[in-house]
């Protein structure tokens, strides 16, 4: 039971020190700049940040949210970042264990916050993401039980495949561009690590909470259907809550949502 515990805070630590890796990712990949130099570093005064203010979640804490160096305010994005990517982990850990299976998924939900945080601010999912990660959860499928590479190829395919025919058919009704590549790229990524089974789960879920998000948005901003929406946030999501409650979604639906017979 100890040794159980030991093990999730670790787990918990170690989300939030990959998660400050992450906010170098968000922060510099949009502008095609490397994320392994210059070391980390104040935007505001150029002072690079030390070790010790530069602890994970403590040392923002610590410092009130205000650079060591010239006091200007950092982003509450840092800390929100490192703290999602821990609970992340810790709730992969506590639901598969030690297991392959947690370090693939791991690599995957670490790889939706930051697509996550860049699409939300300037509406783009990185390639250097979404085509590595269709090529390394396809990787992977051949060494775990689930999804399996023939699921991970299936899911490749209805992925991309599937939101490929959407955006073709809303650009031939309206003659407007209505969804991205980078959301085409990203759910065929979901597919090469969740399998073709989770690709229906996703846009169903994705497609309802966006809808949800984006009517209340409109009416709250009293803005037109033009509103531009980032769909990224919301295949993340989904596709995160199908790794931990997808499959118990499914049964449910087909004991109770349409194939229940009394």
């Amino acid at each position: 039971m100890i040794l159980t515990v030991i093990h999730a805070m670790f787990s918990l630590v170690f989300g939030m020190v990959v998660g400050s890796f992450l906010n170098v990712c968000i922060c510099r990949m949009p502008h095609d700049e490397s994320v392994v130099s210059p070391p980390s570093h104040c935007p505001h005064c150029s002072c690079r940040i030390s070790w010790y203010d530069n602890i994970p979640l403590f040392s923002y804490l610590l410092l009130r949210g205000k650079c060591r160096s010239c006091g200007a305010r950092i982003s509450l994005q840092y800390p929100l970042v490192e703290l999602l990517n821990g609970l992340l982990t810790l709730l992969l850990f506590l639901h598969f264990g030690p297991t392959p299976a947690f370090a693939a998924l791991f690599l995957f939900s670490s790889a939706l916050v930051v697509i996550t945080f860049i699409d939300i601010e300037h509406q783009i999912i990185p390639d250097e993401i979404s085509l590595s990660g269709i090529v390394t959860g396809f990787v992977l499928s051949f060494f775990l039980k689930e999804p399996g590479w023939l699921n991970s190829l299936a899911g490749i395919l209805l992925g991309g495949g599937s939101l490929l025919l959407v955006a073709y058919s809303y650009h031939w009704l309206t003659g407007k561009e209505g969804m991205g590549g980078g959301d085409i790229k990203l759910l065929a990524m979901m597919g090469a690590f969740l399998g073709w089974q989770a690709v229906p789960f996703i846009i169903f879920a994705s497609s309802l909470v966006g809808s949800l998000v984006g009517v209340s948005m409109m009416l709250f901003q009293k803005k037109d259907s033009k509103l531009a929406i980032p769909f990224g946030p919301y295949l993340a999501f989904a596709a995160l809550l199908y790794i931990f409650h997808g499959q118990a979604f499914i049964r449910w639906y087909l004991n109770f949502g349409g194939f229940h017979k009394g």
